[in-house]
């Protein structure tokens, strides 16, 4: 099975990640999911929730409120709405607020990553991210990233928040490939997590790579250059016991 393939749907944001708007058709549809012949809805994974969005058919509107993973990909519909019958064609759309916030916030945290693996040579042990828009404070995104970091060095978090902000500012490219298996793990440390969580099922590795600072495989979608992400702002920093920090983000307007 190719990687843009899960069940019966054909996955579209891995090759287009600004596709908000799409059409597709409905091969199965109940209370707890709607299967689609394909889909630009992102289905959550590696700390990146699903994404949100709409249904459009005979002048009817589905709201999608998240996506479950199985043996097809199923977009939950919102409780009470109408389902499209089988065989629908329906006009799609991802909301796009939400989700370009977590593309920014993904970015963000893979410039954190690569940060901190290139000057202090941690790796990751966790993460999580949100899109949290607060319009006032000009914050779009919020997350953590756990790190194996047995104590942490005199001026971290100034030091941390100053080089991710200098990478976002270098505009560095940010390129998504897909390679087979072996090519993609003879990249020296392509894999930035304490345990490598890519699946020996999984044959062809997608790659997201933050030129010159941070090269990974990865599945969830992502911005074109680090100034599009705009500003990091290290927010807190804890320790999640022996050896284990956490550092909490927000990504900034």
């Amino acid at each position: 099975m190719t990687i843009d393939l899960h069940g019966r749907t054909r996955r579209l944001e891995l090759a287009d990640q600004n596709l908000r708007d799409f059409e597709a058709v409905v091969l199965d549809a109940t209370p707890d999911g709607i299967v689609l012949d394909r889909s630009a809805f992102y289905p959550g994974g590696g700390g990146q929730p699903a994404d949100h969005g709409t249904l459009l058919w005979q002048g009817v509107e589905t709201r999608i409120e998240g996506v479950r993973k199985g043996d097809d990909l199923q977009l939950i519909p919102a409780e009470g709405d109408p389902l499209p019958p089988a065989g629908t064609t329906v006009r799609a759309a991802v909301a796009d607020e939400r989700r370009s916030a977590l593309m920014r916030t993904h970015s963000g945290l893979h410039v954190l990553c690569g940060v901190v693996f290139r000057d202090y040579g941690s790796l990751v042990t966790g993460g999580n991210m949100d899109a949290l828009i607060v319009p006032e404070r000009g914050t779009v995104g919020a997350a953590r990233m756990d790190f194996n970091m047995p104590e942490v060095p005199p001026g971290f978090r100034d030091a941390v928040e100053a080089a991710c902000n200098a990478e976002i500012e270098a505009d560095r490219r940010i390129d998504v490939r897909v390679l087979p298996r072996p090519e993609a793990f003879a990249i020296p440390d392509i894999i930035r997590t304490a345990t490598n969580l890519v699946p020996e099922s999984v044959t062809d590795v997608r790659i997201v790579d933050i030129v010159g600072l941070d090269t990974q495989a990865d599945g969830g979608t992502h911005v074109a250059s680090t100034r599009q992400i705009g500003r990091l702002r290290v927010a807190k920093i804890e320790s999640k016991g022996r050896g284990f920090r956490r550092v909490r983000v927000e990504i900034c307007d």
